[in-house]
């Protein structure tokens, strides 16, 4: 892994595997607001993903549209429009809170994996009721979800990650709200065959269910939508105008953005570029890695209940990995279809060769197919008598597309100002889990940068999320939470207030 981080991070590459939602191209993928480049602004935000968008949002909600704000914001896209990880992603808000609260609570404190499970939370009821509010048009759907669980100890560990929430949560907290299922109900509610066949010599076996509250939605859309709503209230995009290189200036202060149409004069940068920030800031080189993740649309089989427009989402549990799909829901565009990413650890040697990698024009064909398969055996098991049929006539999969996701050693985003800079901020490095936590990210940033970092902030944004040098000198040695057990290392212990 020590190799794959110090590959040198680049520039998103041109010409990516198309993405299922950015088909069609939204219109204002190419956008640039005015004709040139402006050659000074007071911020410039880097990145037009969900992470940009927001932070431009919480810049400007408070300046009416069609009204010009206080402070000139330009945001700079190297490609079109959200075309990174945001607009590449499987459209999940999900949390999965209890996968990682017992390694939370083990590394920093009960009362902290208590305060990163609320976020979560309430990062998603957030993203859907600002949907709702603003009338953006992306398949919004609130719903719940399941967890299918095919190893006996990651199976054993949920009920103990549960039980910890509940006890650390105040009595019907929607947080903590989990239901086990049995084998059988997961066969008869959720459709899916007990015996899933024998996968890289492990037999996938039921061994229960997990669900909770979660959501879909095309982040593409929302946050296209997002960007619209910024750009009447001021906001100058600036799409296919890669950020090169970040200088300061004599003063110390102030800051010179270089692009390829020209420079822009700044007083604050804000880097909103997740698995990319290495290329423009190369002190994150080997802090920051880029993990490409790979997602297919698929149409379902003929006897895939409700036509494929199922009412919850899925995650498919197994030893040291998983998979994740999201149905289309009825009144959507390819209603019904199956949209499934992961399968990371099919991969030869347990896909390390996807770590380091910022080529999303290309895919991993033993991840091609390892996905292809997975659904017919997911739903219509080994013999294939269950839930699936046969495949659609006009083929399998629709869609199968790539997107760079950004990593930190300790699984933790990155936010705050860039340590020993001034008028340097970022907010990046999601961990894959990007829908359920840029949203209040952004947000926190925001309250920084404007000189609100108190304790109101505090008490609800966490400590382990700030950027600073001591996180930044760990060593990266792959993705975290991919088991619901508490890994070796020292407990801190702690109780929640």
């Amino acid at each position: 892994m020590d190799e794959r981080a110090k590959i040198r991070v680049t520039l998103p590459r041109e010409n990516p595997t198309p993405s299922y939602w950015q088909d069609p191209p939204h219109d204002i993928a190419d956008q640039h607001t005015t004709k040139d480049l402006p050659d000074r602004a007071d911020i410039v935000i880097i990145g037009s993903g969900i992470t940009g968008a927001a932070i431009a949002w919480n810049l400007l909600k408070d300046v009416k549209p069609g009204e010009a704000g206080s402070r000139n914001i330009v945001m700079l896209e190297a490609r079109q429009a959200c075309s990174g990880a945001t607009g590449r992603n499987g459209g999940h808000t999900k949390a999965a809170s209890y996968r990682s609260f017992l390694e939370h609570a083990s590394l920093l404190g009960t009362p902290a994996a208590v305060q990163i499970a609320r976020l979560e939370y309430d990062n998603i009821q957030a993203v859907h009721a600002f949907a709702k509010e603003h009338n953006i048009p992306c398949d919004s759907n609130p719903c719940h979800t399941i967890d299918i669980v095919y190893d006996e100890s990651q199976w054993t560990a949920a009920h103990e990650a549960v039980a910890a929430m509940k006890a650390a949560f105040p009595e019907g907290d929607p947080v903590a709200e989990y239901t086990f299922h049995s084998p059988e109900e997961v066969q008869s509610k959720f459709h899916c065959a007990l015996d899933a066949g024998t996968v890289a010599g492990q037999p996938q076996t039921i061994y229960g269910g997990v669900s909770y509250p979660a959501g879909s939605i095309s982040s593409y859309a929302f946050t296209t939508g997002l960007l619209k709503l910024c750009l009447s209230r001021g906001l100058n995009l600036q799409t296919n105008t890669p950020a090169t290189s970040l200088m300061k200036n004599r003063d110390e202060r102030t800051w010179t953005v270089q692009t390829p149409r020209g420079n822009i004069w700044t007083k604050d940068i804000i880097l909103a570029t997740n698995g990319y920030t290495a290329a423009i800031a190369p002190t994150f080189q080997g802090v920051i890695i880029p993990l490409r993740g790979q997602v297919t649309a698929q149409r379902p089989g003929s006897k895939v209940p409700e036509k494929g427009c199922l009412p919850t989402t899925y995650s498919f549990i197994y030893d040291k990995g998983y998979e994740y799909m999201i149905p289309r829901p009825k009144g959507s565009r390819n209603e019904g279809d199956l949209v499934i990413g992961g399968g990371l650890v099919r991969a030869k040697g347990d896909g390390l060769e996807e770590y380091g990698t910022t080529d999303d024009t290309t895919v991993n064909e033993e991840i091609s197919d390892y996905l292809a398969d997975t659904l017919t055996r997911y739903f219509g098991g080994d013999d294939g008598k269950g839930n699936w049929g046969e495949d659609h006539p006009d083929g399998k999969v629709r869609k199968e597309w790539t997107g760079i996701m950004g990593y930190t050693p300790d699984g933790f985003p990155m936010v705050g100002a860039v340590p020993g800079e001034t008028g340097f901020w970022m907010s990046c490095s999601f961990q894959g889990h990007g829908m359920v936590l840029c949203w209040m990210c952004a947000k926190a940033l925001v309250e920084m940068m404007d000189g609100r970092d108190n304790g109101e902030l505090k008490a609800w944004f966490p400590e382990a999320f700030r950027v600073g040098f001591e996180r930044m000198r760990k060593r990266f040695q792959g993705r975290l939470h991919t088991s619901v057990a508490v890994p070796p290392g020292p407990a801190v212990g702690g109780k929640s207030a």
